[in-house]
């Protein structure tokens, strides 16, 4: 059987060849749904920003259906909606999307999920990818997730995003220290 190589770090090489890696307009004209923009901000332990950073979201669209072959529920699918998206921070720590408002799909185990974003994390330190998901402050199906309901009610809010003073959804994602983002192990 064939040996695992070790992991290794995020960098050097991570600066010249992801950064400017852009999929960050997930939502061409004439996808349906609600228009938002989402801002990612991303700080290592001590809170500091982290500028060479790389964000990857993958959503469902506005119905609440993943451009994936394994979700086959008879729901409509947006052309030109895939629903993934590729950013790296820039000087302030930020990554941009434009998209829609994602739809709720349902749990495996019964149930609906609120409207989120996934979220995987790659940056300078981090031996694989971190994950974790943007929920939308205020959004009444918060209350019923199935993975918001695992999640300590003092650590929930590290998961909500709320709209800035411009009307974007903001969220900071923390890598440790006390306001670290909860990361699911997925």
């Amino acid at each position: 059987m064939p040996q695992l190589t070790p992991s290794q770090t995020i960098g050097p090489f991570y600066w010249g060849t992801v950064v400017k890696a852009y999929r960050a307009d997930l939502a061409p004209p004439g996808v349906s749904g609600e228009r938002i923009e989402v801002a990612l901000v991303l700080h290592d332990a001590q809170g500091a920003i982290v500028p060479d950073g790389l964000f990857e979201i993958w959503q469902a669209n506005s119905h609440g259906r993943y451009n994936h072959p394994d979700d086959r529920r008879n729901l409509p699918l947006d052309a030109g909606f895939e629903g993934y998206g590729r950013a790296s921070t820039d000087t302030d720590g930020c990554s941009r999307f434009a998209t829609v408002k994602p739809g709720r799909v349902p749990w495996p185990q019964g149930g609906m999920q609120a409207p989120h974003i996934n979220i995987s994390i790659f940056a300078r330190g981090l031996l694989n990818r971190v994950a974790t998901r943007l929920y939308f402050d205020g959004d009444p199906a918060n209350a019923e997730d199935p993975v918001l309901k695992m999640v300590d009610p003092a650590r929930r809010p590290t998961l909500l995003a709320r709209k800035d003073g411009k009307g974007a959804w903001r969220l900071p994602i923390h890598l440790g220290g006390a306001n670290e983002t909860v990361f699911f192990d997925i």
